[in-house]
C-alpha cells in the first residue's frame, strides 16, 4: 500500500509512520517529492488495521497497490527511473547506452582488441562473460576468476565500465568485486535466491527476460531484487521461445511499450541473443531504438569464426561501427542521443 503524507508533514511525522509500519512487519520505501512524501509499504496488509495508520499525524491517505510488483510498478513510482551505473553512464535518460563486447572472455589479446574497438565506436560499457552457463557441459564454460581479472584490468586501463554475468549465489561476492554491473541471464531469471543475493549487493543489475517468461513474471523477478533495497535495476528483452526456427528466438518488440507502461524501470534490448545471427542484429537493433528502448547490448568479436562462444551472432568491429553510425539518426528522430 501507499501512504500519502500531507504537504506540511514534518520529518518526525514521516519517521513515526515508517517506524510504525516497520513494527508491523512492513518494509518501507519513502519517496520524497517537492510537495508531498509518499511511503511505499511492502508486506502482508491483512495483518494491519489501516485505520491505525490513517489516523496518525501527517497522514493524508492510504492507497492500495493493485499490481503484484509493488516496487517495480508505476503505482508507487510514477516517473520513469534513471539508473546511474557510475562513470556518468545512466540508463533511462536522454542518451541511449550501448553495451558491447564478446560473449566470453577468451584471453588478454582478445578482450583488449574488442574493448578498444567498441569504445572507439561509442559503446559506454564493455560486456564479457567469465562464467558461461552452456547447454552442453562439454562446451567452454569461461575463464571464471581469471576472466574477471582480465575484465577488471581492461576497465582500469581503458576507462570503461564493465558488466558480466553471475550464475551462482556462491559467486555473487566474487563477481561484485570486479564488475560494475551484475548481469542475470535468461536461464536464471527465476532463480530467486540469486536475485535476492544480487539485490543485497546494491550494485546495478541487468535482468534478462527468461526464455519462456511472461512480462509479469519478468517484472516479478525484478521485484525480488528491488525488495532487497536495490533500486538500480535495468530490464533486458532478449527474445522468447516460440514456434519459429528461422531465428534463435523471437524478439518481442511489444515488450518495450508494455514495460514502459507497467514499470518505471529502464529497458534495453539484446538483438544478438534474440536473433542468433549477426546478419539480423543491426535490423533488430534499429527497430528497438525506434520503439523506445533505453539501450542495447550487442556481442562483438574480432574473429567470430573462431570464437569460443556465440560466434555466429557476433558482429565484427567494423560492422558494429557501421551499426552505431546508423543508429544515431534513428535515436535523434525519437528524441534521444547516442
Amino acid at each position: 500500500m501507499i501512504i500519502v503524507m500531507r504537504a506540511n508533514a514534518t520529518k518526525k511525522e514521516i519517521q513515526d509512520v515508517e517506524e510504525r509500519l516497520y513494527s508491523l512487519g512492513f518494509k518501507t520505501h519513502p519517496i520524497y517529492g517537492e510537495v508531498k512524501t509518499v511511503i511505499g509499504a511492502i508486506g502482508d496488509k491483512s495483518s494491519i488495521d489501516a485505520s491505525s495508520i490513517s489516523h496518525m499525524p501527517g497522514v493524508e491517505a492510504i492507497v492500495p497497490i493493485m499490481k503484484p510488483y509493488k516496487l517495480v510498478g508505476r503505482e508507487l513510482h510514477k516517473e520513469p527511473s534513471v539508473v546511474d551505473v557510475g562513470g556518468g553512464v545512466k540508463f533511462g535518460g536522454k542518451e541511449l547506452v550501448v553495451i558491447a563486447g564478446p560473449c566470453a572472455i577468451e584471453g588478454e589479446e582478445q578482450i583488449y582488441k574488442v574493448a578498444e574497438a567498441v569504445k572507439a565506436s561509442g559503446a559506454k560499457i564493455l560486456r564479457g562473460g567469465a562464467f558461461k552457463p552452456r547447454t552442453s557441459p562439454y562446451s567452454f564454460q569461461g575463464l571464471q576468476e581469471e576472466g574477471l581479472k582480465l575484465l577488471y584490468q581492461v576497465k582500469k586501463e581503458l576507462d570503461l565500465l564493465v558488466i558480466t554475468e553471475v550464475v551462482d549465489t556462491r559467486d555473487v561476492e566474487l563477481v561484485s568485486r570486479y564488475s560494475d554491473i551484475l548481469q542475470i541471464g535468461a536461464r536464471n531469471m527465476q532463480n530467486y535466491r540469486l536475485l535476492s543475493e544480487c539485490g543485497k549487493t546494491k550494485k546495478p543489475v541487468l535482468l534478462k527476460r527468461g526464455l519462456s517468461s511472461t512480462i509479469e513474471e519478468w517484472l516479478m523477478a525484478a521485484e525480488y531484487i528491488m525488495s532487497e533495497g536495490d533500486s538500480k535495476v535495468v530490464l533486458c528483452e532478449r527474445g522468447i521461445r516460440t514456434f519459429e526456427t528461422a531465428t534463435r528466438n523471437t524478439m518481442d518488440i511489444n515488450a518495450v511499450a508494455v514495460v514502459k507502461e507497467l514499470s518505471h524501470l529502464p529497458i534495453i534490448a539484446d538483438p544478438s541473443h534474440g536473433t542468433g545471427n549477426w546478419r539480423y542484429v543491426s535490423a533488430a537493433a534499429r527497430a528497438f531504438v525506434a520503439a523506445g528502448a533505453d539501450g542495447l547490448i550487442i556481442e562483438v568479436h574480432h574473429d567470430p569464426q573462431n570464437a569460443a562462444s556465440d560466434g555466429p551472432q557476433s558482429l565484427k568491429p567494423e560492422v558494429f561501427d557501421e551499426l552505431m553510425q546508423g543508429l544515431r539518426p534513428i535515436a535523434q528522430a525519437v528524441g534521444r542521443t547516442l
